[in-house]
């Protein structure tokens, strides 16, 4: 009998441990599927306002210029997957560089090769001579690259064409003469950034080659003369230089006018990966010049337009009025280390926000800050403002009922600098986190995102902190975030020193915080405001 009892008690606990471990098992299953049910993927991604193609693979945006209202963006785009492959121009256009609408295919890749990145500018004087009937010719400028060519191993496998529209950038014409430049026997042979110089009254192109910039002139936008070349030896040559721009700028408030040369490479950033670089110098109407602080430049100098890994092959918009004065500035967001590997699969890389870019003078240095442009602020709704807060060790200062940290602008300012670390968090309830900041005690701004989501899709995603060198001596630091689903935008101290990075949380961000290592300090002003766009 004791046995029997013992069998019966035996197998009354067996079944209440399969019933107890069953509910358990279907309670974690059940978890389970919420948790994955609630991790965001794909379109949840997809920004609230930087631009991002409706579907499929974008890269570098191409072709960028302002013409009656419209301020046009042109980019690298394939329109049937997802990943890179035969490239065409994608096109959209915004009254004020922020609300984006998409256009049709502009230029489709032909029998001469695929339509790699390139400019356009608006021919008022029809130098060109393919203006008609009171129609102001806008002439595009890209590389052709044959496929075929390259897979042969060819060398001359990249040349530059030019097309034409007279109906404001919406359809193009190619030019029956193409290529207007032969390749001379250079492998890596790209990109034409096209100026009108009006202090010598010409066309200027600058191309990109492997390891130099070539400089070119022409009268009528169909002719072209290599001038020079510039770089080799000179600035970050960790990979091939791609995706160069040229232009003159005021150096601040002055009459002194100086050429800025902005050359992007992959790999060579200065934290891996894509990067862009700038030289500033003279120009004498055939060759560039650099300042003397810049001829001998190392693999590590600090003249980078944006530290983070994410704003690529940046370029300016053409024919910007005289009266507005501004040079404005685009990146792609994104890197060739993992662009093609993010976990979006509908759509793929969104572009910066626009900014304008500026030349000073600090001490002997010149320097480009850049910030956001003005127009976004017209998108500003709720806000948040305080003064003189105390921060005392984990301190929150922005949470999603204020502010929605999907979509915000945020602005702060901390006086009387002490030498230690100034940490923010975003954070969310999922566990993600994302830091960023700045160590006064070292002179450099970082961002960690390592905890912040999905980050297995690449090694190279988060495999190590991000930093940038502080260019300001100033004692207060003061920042602007822009945030939105998937990137953040740090301009500090004016926009000296600017960082750029993505991320994948897998749930929106619903706090700020900050802290320091001295454990207590006072920010002196933050202001955050909801940006709204419907």
């Amino acid at each position: 009998m004791k046995r029997i009892v013992n069998l019966v008690v035996f197998m009354s606990l067996s079944f209440s441990l399969f019933i107890s471990c069953k509910v358990a098992n279907e309670d974690t299953k059940e978890k389970s599927e919420k948790t994955l049910s609630e991790v965001q993927n794909d379109e949840d991604f997809r920004p609230n306002f930087h631009f991002t193609p409706k579907k499929n693979w974008m890269n570098d945006p191409n072709g960028m210029f302002y013409f009656n209202g419209y301020f046009h963006l042109y980019f690298q785009h394939y329109p049937d997957d997802n990943v890179w492959g035969p490239m065409h121009w994608g096109h959209a256009i915004s009254t004020d560089m922020v609300t984006w609408k998409e256009q049709p295919i502009a230029i489709y890749p032909d029998e001469k090769g695929y339509i790699f990145s390139g400019s356009a500018v608006v021919d008022k004087n029809n130098t060109s001579g393919f203006g008609k009937d009171g129609k102001t010719p806008v002439i595009a400028m890209f590389t052709y690259h044959d496929p075929e060519g390259e897979k042969n191993d060819e060398i001359d496998y990249q040349s530059q064409a030019i097309a034409y529209s007279l109906d404001e950038g919406q359809t193009w014409t190619k030019y029956k003469a193409n290529p207007v430049i032969e390749n001379p026997g250079i492998k890596d042979f790209r990109d034409p950034k096209i100026t009108w110089d009006g202090i010598h009254q010409q066309w200027v192109m600058v191309l990109a080659t492997y390891e130099k910039t070539l400089f070119y002139t022409s009268e009528n936008l169909k002719n072209w003369t290599r001038q020079s070349d510039f770089g080799e030896g000179i600035g970050a040559h960790g990979g091939v230089w791609e995706c160069p721009d040229f232009f003159p700028m005021y150096v601040g408030d002055t009459e002194e006018v100086k050429w800025v040369l902005i050359q992007s490479l992959n790999p060579g950033g200065y934290n891996g990966g894509s990067g862009t670089q700038y030289f500033i110098g003279d120009f004498d109407g055939k060759t560039f010049t650099p300042v003397e602080k810049m001829k001998n430049l190392g693999e590590d100098h600090s003249y980078w337009l944006d530290f983070g890994k994410d704003n690529y092959a940046g370029v300016t918009w053409a024919n910007i009025p005289e009266e507005n004065g501004r040079t404005l500035f685009m990146g792609w967001m994104s890197n060739w280390q993992y662009a093609q590997e993010v976990p979006t699969e509908t759509w793929r890389s969104a572009m910066t926000i626009a900014r304008e870019l500026k030349l000073e003078k600090i001490d002997d240095n010149y320097i480009i800050s850049s910030t956001p442009v003005n127009e976004l602020k017209s998108y500003r709704s709720k806000n948040y403002k305080d003064r003189n807060v105390e921060i005392d060790g984990n301190t929150k200062i922005i949470d999603s009922a204020k502010i929605d940290l999907t979509s915000a602008e945020i602005r702060f300012k901390i006086s009387s600098l002490q030498d230690t670390k100034y940490q923010f968090k975003l954070s969310n309830s999922f566990g993600d986190e994302l830091l960023f900041g700045y160590d006064h005690s070292t002179q450099e701004f970082f961002i960690d995102r390592s905890k912040a989501g999905q980050i297995d899709f690449s090694e190279d995603f988060a495999n190590k902190v991000s930093t940038a060198p502080r260019i300001s001596n100033s004692e207060d630091l003061s920042g602007i975030i822009i945030l939105d689903k998937t990137s953040i935008e740090l301009f500090y101290d004016e926009g000296k020193t600017v960082m750029t990075e993505i991320f994948f949380p897998n749930q929106p961000w619903e706090t700020l915080s900050i802290n320091s290592e001295e454990g207590s300090f006072t920010m002196s002003e933050i202001e955050a405001y909801q940006l709204k766009f419907n």
